[in-house]
């Protein structure tokens, strides 16, 4: 398998410096993307995304909770991801595992660092806060799950209902609105393969990859949250050119979360 794995690693490699990719998109283009929300009918928010052959599902659960020592006012907010082994040949099982744990906490920054929802208004009395509890589940893995993941948090989030609260208790099945989303978010990854930024890596190109680089951008015009892997570099123009890409990547998912 080393010895492919190589192979295949100098054959992406050869193929970016030609100019093209393995599955001939240019080095800017993402794989054909579907988003659908609520897909559960028991969760509160979900949804579902396709990006090439990668799949992942997002639910969104809330329950009542205690709030931390230091934020009393706030609620709080729980996301974890799960690689499942039918996903993916790479894929164990047992407890969750580096990768998963870095795939959560990367969709996770980029909710808080874009203040994404208001956790001041899920407080429900002293002691007790509306607690989220984001679940990311990849269902097929074909490369590139931070964006497919980030899509599917942010599409899942948009649709997701606030309970219907009595005597500070849910009240089940039973509802008040819906979670109040103040913008939108999204994350591009790039790979550096040589020197040459592409957007969207399959789990080939990943493969042939030096470094990677997540950017998460808000609709009101910031960089919110970077991510950086591996031991490759970027260097200041790579950098300032993967931001403006993105920028523009960004309008294009934001389009699609909000036809989902």
């Amino acid at each position: 398998m080393e010895i492919l794995d190589e192979l295949k690693k100098d054959t992406i490699q050869s193929l970016i410096s030609a100019g093209k990719r393995i599955d001939d998109r240019d080095h800017l283009s993402y794989r054909d993307i579907f988003v659908k929300k609520n897909i559960l009918e028991y969760s509160e928010g979900s949804a579902l995304v396709r990006m090439g052959k990668s799949q992942v599902l997002c639910s969104v659960k809330i329950g009542m909770g205690e709030p931390f020592s230091d934020r009393e006012d706030e609620g709080v907010l729980s996301t974890s991801a799960e690689l499942m082994p039918s996903a993916s040949y790479l894929f164990d099982p047992g407890p969750p595992t580096d990768e998963a744990v870095e795939l959560a906490r990367i969709v996770d920054r980029g909710i808080r660092a874009a203040e994404l929802v208001d956790m001041k208004k899920l407080f429900v009395a002293d002691g007790k806060v509306l607690s989220i509890f984001l679940d990311i589940y990849v269902m097929d893995h074909d490369g590139n799950l931070i964006d497919a993941s980030g899509l599917a948090a942010m599409a899942a989030l948009q649709c997701t209902k606030i309970p219907k609260i009595e005597n500070g208790q849910i009240i089940k099945g039973e509802y008040e609105g819906v979670l109040d989303i103040s913008k939108t978010v999204t994350t591009h990854t790039f790979a550096k393969i040589n020197s040459t930024l592409i957007l969207d890596p399959c789990l080939d190109e990943e493969r042939g990859m030096d470094a990677r680089i997540t950017l998460g951008i808000s609709d009101e015009g910031n960089v919110c949250a970077i991510q950086k892997w591996g031991s490759g570099s970027f260097t200041q123009e790579d950098l300032e050119y993967a931001i403006d890409i993105a920028f523009k990547k960004s309008k294009e998912l934001k389009k699609l979360i909000d036809n989902a």
